[in-house]
């Protein structure tokens, strides 16, 4: 261990700085992270699973999630959405809508002018003059309106597919650069319905109202106007009826987005449901659980449908009252203004007239109506997507991060040369967690009594001061028993998250100064459940080198011994390996994960339990296949079963989150009673 050890007065300085560096941070608004002089454990409460993300002193701005442990419940009120939010998207596609617009007011015109035209026609037939070209002028606009309204109809239909792509396009962007720590938190299926399902919602606002709402208030304030001239008596009645309509659908709308928000949240949790029970058929099928399942998942359904029916049942108390203030008003109309025909007060052309500028009235009125009610339930699935939307990618504070690293980092280290490859000092981390509140807690202040509050959020500590060095150039292997924190260390040098406290380092230099790409292009990581992506096996191979030419991706297969893969399918690097790779065994998924990661050729390779899948034969070739691609490079393994790590340049022993033992094997035999343990297990003492 005297590797790892400092000087009194190094330690005491770079305590020093750290935390002088800690107080501008919190002046800053800088997240704290790196703190070796804070309480270890205290920090650990404190800091978030992806430490640097925000600040750890500041309230998350997000709703808390729902536990990924928890497979139902209700599903707590989300973010509320804004016009403001909506307008973005539309706004993207301003041309075509402008164009749209253009047509609606021309459209709006054409159909002011066809009631004139039938008074006027109607005046005519009384005095027994001729027509002449009316009629024909009347059809006329008749056509042009028909066609005006087609265009437009398509052009809308496309522009609101046009909407649906570009917030996919966002929220597709947004979602892959989220940090890994939302991932862990977050169900997939979840996820993959805001994605599908709640963009979808976003085509309604322009396909239901919202643009042909222009050429109705033009076609609104056109019939107003002309019915204020042809009799203000009958105007005032039918504006007293249409005032109530539009107070009603004003109350009814915000119902109409929390409907909404709370149904499109229930496909998400259908959606969820489903992506579980696909990815994990054949578990269930061979535990003879298939009818629980599906019993399962179609509760979440019916719990989707009745949320649907909520908004049915609220926008059906909306969209009849366009056609009941209509009805009333023409009722209205017609009774009162038969009365001012007898007593002479209008003609029976001006009534007509007036009739059919109701008719016009009362239409854009109803898409004002729908409008409301489509836009309305197109906020309750934005607020869901801006949810996403507004979460801070992967880096968006590695800029802050990175001033902050050259600070507490040991001055110049990263300029010598015998920096060490990989080094952890002092680290401390905890996985973020949540924990639903019980709706029965006397604490519960929710207003609704049947919703629980807002999650809990809690700390999982997972390591504990780790603190030992990687020299360049050779292999150090990561023992101990399971949840000892092995994996957790191989994601904190990939920094998937930040630690709580302490430093990683990657050739002398703090991992928070260096760009993401930079640091994992010097890494290759082969995962613990080595997984394959849908695909092709050059698909897969060439995921991390997309330059590899053909020659090399077979040379690569052959040296993890998979060569028998491209012999048995004719179809070669083009064989198709299937959802998750199951068109392949075990041994070969992890193979073809490590070959994908050898053909980068990283100077480091980290690699998690890479032969737990391998019987003897293969794990021995797998061996000598990676000791070819060592040479020269740094390689920091997990194994359980210690025959593959015995020959080790250094072994470092891990137990609840702590190094408790670091040598060869012999010498960890003789001083580490854990390591003494597992090699007698596995017959290796």
């Amino acid at each position: 261990m005297s590797d790892i050890e400092t000087t009194p007065g190094t330690r005491a300085a770079a305590r020093a700085a750290e935390r002088a560096a800690e107080r501008a941070a919190r002046t800053g608004g800088i997240p704290l992270i790196g703190r070796r002089d804070a309480n270890p454990k205290q920090a650990t409460d404190d800091a978030a699973g992806d430490a640097g993300a925000r600040p750890a002193d500041a309230a998350d701005p997000r709703p808390a999630r729902r536990s990924p442990f928890g497979r139902r419940g209700e599903t707590p009120p989300g973010p509320r959405a804004t016009f403001r939010q909506l307008l973005p998207f539309i706004f993207e596609h301003r041309p075509v809508l402008i164009v749209v617009a253009a047509l609606s007011i021309v459209g709006a015109i054409a159909s002011l002018a066809q009631p004139l035209l039938v008074g006027r026609v109607i005046t005519i037939v009384e005095a027994g003059d001729p027509l002449d070209g009316l009629v024909w002028a009347l059809v006329a606009l008749v056509v042009v309106s028909a066609i005006i309204t087609g265009y437009q109809h398509y052009l809308l239909q496309r522009t609101g597919e046009g909407v649906v792509l570009s917030s996919r396009r966002r929220l597709i962007a947004k979602i892959l650069h989220l940090p890994i720590a939302e991932f862990d938190t977050r169900r997939t299926g979840d996820l993959v319905s805001r994605v599908g399902s709640d963009t979808t919602m976003l085509r309604a606002v322009l396909t239901q109202g919202l643009v042909e709402a222009v050429g109705g208030a033009v076609t609104f304030v056109g019939a107003l106007i002309a019915m204020l001239i042809i009799d203000p008596v009958l105007l005032g009645l039918t504006v007293l009826v249409i005032a109530i309509a539009i107070t009603t659908v004003t109350l009814l709308s915000s119902r109409v987005r929390e409907a909404s928000h709370a149904a499109q949240a229930k496909v998400g949790d259908v959606a969820a449901s489903v992506e579980r029970a696909i990815t994990s058929v054949r578990t269930i099928r061979a535990a003879g659980a298939t009818e629980r399942e599906v019993r399962d998942v179609e509760a979440e359904a019916e719990g989707a449908w009745r949320m649907g029916v909520k908004v049915a049942h609220i926008s059906a108390l909306i969209v009849p009252i366009a056609g009941i203030a209509m009805q009333v008003s023409f009722l209205v109309v017609l009774g009162v203004g038969g009365f001012r025909v007898a007593s002479g007060a209008i003609s029976i052309a001006d009534l007509v007239t007036f009739i059919l500028f109701l008719f016009m009235m009362i239409l854009p009125l109803g898409q004002a109506f729908g409008a409301i009610s489509s836009v309305n339930q197109a906020l309750g699935a934005l607020g869901r997507i801006q949810e996403i939307l507004d979460l801070p990618d992967e880096d968006a504070h590695d800029r802050q991060l990175a001033a902050r690293a050259v600070m507490v980092g040991p001055a110049n280290e990263g300029l010598l040369p015998d920096a060490p490859a990989v080094e952890f000092d002092d680290v401390h981390f905890a996985y973020a967690l949540t924990r639903p509140s019980d709706p029965a807690d006397p604490g519960n202040d929710s207003p609704d009594e049947h919703l629980p509050e807002p999650d809990v959020t809690e700390r999982q500590p997972v390591l504990r001061g780790v603190s030992f060095r990687v020299p360049r150039g050779q292999r150090i292997a990561l023992v101990g028993p399971s949840g000892a924190g092995k994996s957790t260390i191989l994601a904190l040098i990939e920094r998937f998250y930040d630690p709580s406290v302490g430093t990683v380092r990657l050739g002398g230099l703090d991992v928070r100064a260096l760009e993401r790409s930079e640091l994992r292009a010097q890494i290759g990581y082969v995962e613990q459940d080595a997984p394959v992506l849908a695909g092709t096996i050059r698909d897969n191979l060439k995921l991390g080198s997309p330059d590899a030419t053909d020659a090399e991706c077979v040379h690569v297969l052959h040296a993890v011994n998979l060569g028998s893969v491209l012999e048995r399918d004719p179809a070669g690097l083009d064989a198709q390996v299937g959802e998750n790779g199951i068109m392949l065994s075990g041994g070969e998924r992890q193979r073809l994960a490590i070959a994908r990661a050898l053909l980068a050729a990283p100077p480091i390779l980290l690699l998690d339990e890479s032969t737990s899948s391998l019987d003897g034969v293969n794990e021995r070739m797998m061996r000598e296949a990676i000791d070819a691609v060592a040479a020269g490079r740094t390689l920091i393994v997990i194994a359980h079963r210690l025959s593959t790590v015995v020959d080790s340049d250094r072994i470092v022993v891990v137990e609840e989150g702590r190094v408790i033992g670091e040598g060869t094997h012999k010498e960890l035999v003789e001083t580490v009673p854990l390591y003494r343990e597992l090699a007698e297990h596995q017959l290796l003492v």
